[in-house]
């Protein structure tokens, strides 16, 4: 153990959390743990074994995770391979380490997907029972009126249960503001469909805290550390 450890300090600083000055004066505010259990100044941990948390959000130290934010267009599937032989989302990021999409984008939709090897935080990202928003604008056909908002609030039967969403709001005439919690398959689209109002273009524009308004189109980037924790403390907090 003692050959494979390091400083915390040292191992926070690398990963980005902050300066091995700032991670010193973290430990002593008694903001980071390791394995559930408070932090000790110069103590030494293993990155590779430890499980290392800063105000509650588990930091990744493994120096093989990564995480990109995707700008999906439309007409790119959310697969890792297609029969058809349209492009995928992870051919438009980097190929090692390997990555996997964190839920889903039909191929019609546009907009931000996160793409990482994390399995843990994938999974509680993607999970409704974590209660993390995904917020998206949907062009839709006709005006939606108060009626068909507050339905969608409330609640609209679909073939696979009832669906609702988070918060709504009209932004423009024809523009619908929806966050759901869930992932089910094409849920906004049938959602809008439900209450008379088919969508026309969907872009999903957050997911939890995380948004980029610069981000074009067909464009990636890597999220910085503070990006993943927001995500931890978001799949704890719920938002």
């Amino acid at each position: 153990m003692e050959g494979d450890s390091e400083r915390i300090q040292k191992v926070l600083a690398r990963a980005g959390v902050a300066s091995r000055r700032a991670v010193e004066e973290m430990v002593a505010e008694g903001r980071i743990t390791v394995n559930g259990q408070p932090a000790r100044l110069g103590q030494r941990i293993d990155p590779e074994r430890d499980s290392v948390a800063v105000d509650g959000a588990t930091v990744g130290l493994s120096s093989d995770l990564v995480y990109y934010l995707l700008n999906k267009p439309r007409g790119v599937v959310t697969t890792a391979s297609d029969p058809e032989g349209r492009p995928t989302v992870v051919e438009m990021v980097p190929g090692e380490p390997r990555v996997f999409p964190v839920g889903r984008l039909d191929a019609d939709s546009e907009g931000l997907l996160v793409l990482t090897n994390d399995g843990e935080l994938a999974h509680r990202l993607a999970h409704p029972s974590f209660g993390v928003d995904k917020e998206y604008l949907a062009q839709v056909e006709g005006r939606p009126r108060r009626g068909a908002l507050r339905r969608l609030r409330e609640g609209v039967e679909l073939d696979d249960g009832v669906a609702r969403a988070a918060a709504v709001s009209l932004p423009e005439p024809s523009v619908v503001r929806i966050v759901v919690h869930e992932g089910r398959n094409r849920l906004v689209r049938r959602m809008c469909e439900a209450v008379g109002h088919p969508v026309l273009r969907l872009v999903r524009t957050r997911i939890g805290p995380l948004a980029d308004r610069k981000l074009p189109p067909g464009q990636w980037r890597e999220l910085h550390p503070g990006e993943v924790r927001t995500l931890e403390r978001a799949c704890r907090e719920g938002g």
